[in-house]
């Protein structure tokens, strides 16, 4: 039987994703515990607990691959044609920008990516709290199933 008080619960387990905005691994603290307090109550919130949990991670794994390959792209136009040989101080200091390079279009593409995702990611967690509120399991796209 499923009742208001396990759909509540599993709604704010998904809900509770958005406390990284005031607390550091928030993402994760917050389903953690709401999950791990809760589980053996109902299969109900055991399942959008897993589905919770498995999504945070997986978008966290995502964000260092996106991460990992962007910046060196940033990093390596930055520092193309400075002469670190030949610096006098900060006095004549300058960077020349110069013509754009593939590398910073690149990395550009990517970072766009990542803010793409990001808001992908906030509507996803708002429609899985929406479906736990209605009863519904739901299931977040693109998870690795870490909690089976």
């Amino acid at each position: 039987m499923l009742d208001n008080h396990h759909k509540n619960l599993a709604t704010f387990i998904h809900l509770s994703t958005f406390s990284r905005f005031i607390i550091p691994f928030g993402n994760f603290i917050g389903p953690i515990v709401l999950w791990a307090a809760n589980k053996e109550k109902s299969e109900f919130i055991d399942q959008h607990g897993k589905q919770a949990i498995n999504f945070q991670i997986s978008v966290l794994l995502y964000a260092i691959i996106i991460g990992t390959i962007s910046v060196p792209f940033f990093i390596f136009k930055l520092f193309n044609g400075m002469d670190v040989i030949n610096f006098h101080g900060f006095n004549n200091f300058h960077i020349n920008v110069g013509e754009p390079s593939p590398l910073l279009y690149i990395g550009g593409g990517l970072g766009a990516l990542a803010i793409i995702a990001f808001i992908v990611e906030l509507a996803l967690i708002v429609r899985a709290s929406l479906s736990a509120r209605d009863g519904q399991v739901y299931k977040y796209p693109l998870t690795i199933n870490f909690l089976k």
